[in-house]
């Protein structure tokens, strides 16, 4: 028994094939659960090893991996982690550096991962500390038919003032169907990253170079404020209690004209048993001082450094996020269930163009243009496009998203929202300094 509880900690024990054995944590999203069923197959097969699974809903994979790698108590191998906690966890001493294996991995091809995703998942050291399983940046989509209907055109790359006008006169395009749908619902995660995007390109940030909190300069109030009265007019109802599934499927049903929001929408638009398919049509995130604005959030493998078998972990990472892999998906669940967004190869790939040809280019051009670095037009203290990248952020960031909800719900006024989100800020500001 005491052997059996040993052999689990840190992949450091046999597999029951009796080559080494991985524990592996990661978030209950469909294309994870994808792999879980292909790996005994297709990866324990072919090496030998083991593969155990914990598969927990986001929140809760959060809080386990932050704590068992902050505590380098060596449980999971490898766990899903975003681009939000590469940096600091990189800075922290948490994570094995990769670039070493993939420097020597030529199969795996690591200049054919996206820039942008590659500089994401890189520490201030230059190390790479992660690599991608998929990837998204957010665009704008629109119902092509209702526009026709009302003599509409979408621009090329639309301004969000555009957009605005767009949304006024789209407006009961067909009963029932509002101009716009935008997240409201609180959460760093939620209402926090459409918004922040909104931000960085009309010319504000959360916290200048010097770690001075900007809440309440007249560039984060003004792209609030259109934020809120854009959402209010012609937006969905129940605003403030909509998120990416609320919209996605307000969408999905006929109920808007326009959305804005990650392109991994586009999967569950463009599917086989979708209602709309066939009458998005999608465009870049809209602009206004900057000439990109959309995000970049991936879901990637981080491998603890606390780990005692990093060779096996590497052979597991560089399966998973192999074009191999990507491969592997599309020919067994459907083309459209391919892990994307992460390499450029996907998007000249005749089998997954043919299925998602309609939002591919667009996406792969989104991802491509993101600077994790510098989404705005001011310096800022850390990385982050649709967030800030300190660990403090997902609790500033969802107190900020109740403030501003309260507004769009007609609760208070957006000044008096960016007041209050201002004191939580400075205090964050504080500690930074």
């Amino acid at each position: 028994m005491l052997l059996a509880g040993c052999a689990g900690a840190g992949g450091g024990g046999l597999g029951s094939g009796g080559g080494p054995s991985l524990n592996i944590l990661m978030v209950n999203n469909p294309q994870m659960t994808d792999l879980q069923k292909l790996t005994a197959k297709y990866f324990t097969k072919k090496t030998g090893i083991t593969v155990r699974f914990t598969v927990l809903p986001e929140n809760d994979a959060r809080d386990k991996f932050t704590q068992d790698f902050s505590n380098q108590a060596g449980q999971y191998d490898i766990a899903t982690i975003s681009n939000y906690e590469v940096p600091f966890y990189a800075k922290y001493g948490w994570l094995a550096p990769l670039d070493g294996y993939a420097a020597k991995d030529a199969a795996f091809d690591q200049q054919d991962i996206l820039p942008p995703m590659r500089e994401s998942l890189s520490g201030t050291d230059g190390h790479l500390y992660a690599e991608p399983f998929y990837g998204e940046s957010s665009f704008l989509m629109y119902r092509k038919d209702l526009f026709a209907k009302k003599h509409l055109t979408m621009p090329a790359h639309p301004t969000w003032q555009q957009v605005a006008d767009l949304a006024a006169k789209a407006d009961g395009a067909s009963p029932g169907v509002k101009g716009i749908c935008l997240r409201g619902l609180p959460g760093w995660g939620e209402m926090i990253a459409p918004l922040t995007t909104v931000v960085n390109t009309m010319g504000g940030t959360w916290f200048d170079k010097d770690w001075n909190a900007r809440l309440t300069s007249p560039a984060f109030e003004k792209a609030v404020k259109f934020y809120h009265d854009l959402v209010r007019k012609h937006g969905e109802a129940g605003a403030a209690q909509s998120g990416y599934a609320e919209c996605l499927n307000n969408m999905t049903q006929g109920k808007t004209a326009m959305w804005y929001d990650s392109t991994a929408g586009a999967g569950s638009l463009e599917g086989s048993g979708s209602p709309v398919k066939g009458k998005i049509g999608y465009v870049p995130a809209p602009v206004d001082k900057t000439q990109h604005s959309g995000w970049l959030y991936t879901w990637a493998w981080g491998l603890q450094k606390a780990s005692r078998n990093k060779d096996a972990a590497w052979k597991f990472i560089s399966w998973a996020s192999s074009k191999d892999y990507e491969r592997l998906a599309g020919q067994t669940f459907g083309w459209s269930n391919v892990p994307a967004g992460k390499r450029a190869s996907t998007y000249s790939d005749p089998d997954y163009l043919n299925s998602a040809k309609a939002f591919a280019a667009v996406t792969k051009s989104s991802i491509a243009g993101v600077d994790p670095r510098n989404p705005g037009v001011q310096k800022r203290p850390t990385p982050g496009i649709q967030f800030v990248d300190i660990p403090d952020f997902t609790d500033l960031g969802t107190k900020v998203s109740q403030e501003i909800s309260s507004a769009i719900a007609g609760k208070q006024s957006v000044g008096t929202a960016l007041k209050r989100s201002q004191d939580l800020a400075d205090k964050v500001a504080q500690e930074q300094r």
